[in-house]
């Protein structure tokens, strides 16, 4: 389960989601389903929503994404 056209539909919508920024968005497929306060809220919908087999995705919404720094000491 790669996700990747719920990645293409987060970055081709994301100027429209900014006005939601901090919100977390479900989205499956082309679809950007609804818009939630709270992470576990947008899982509870997409749980309740698709059924097991149906991918969908839970992002928060961010002008830009934060890099991740991993150390190997």
């Amino acid at each position: 389960m790669s996700l990747e056209q719920e990645k293409k539909t987060y970055q081709e919508k994301l100027s429209e989601l900014l006005k939601d920024r901090g919100k977390y968005a479900l989205i499956h497929k082309d679809q950007i389903v609804e818009i939630f306060g709270t992470y576990e809220d947008a899982m509870k919908e997409g749980y309740e929503k698709f059924k097991l087999d149906e991918p969908f995705m839970v992002r928060q919404i961010v002008a830009a994404e934060q890099a991740q720094f991993v150390s190997r000491l």
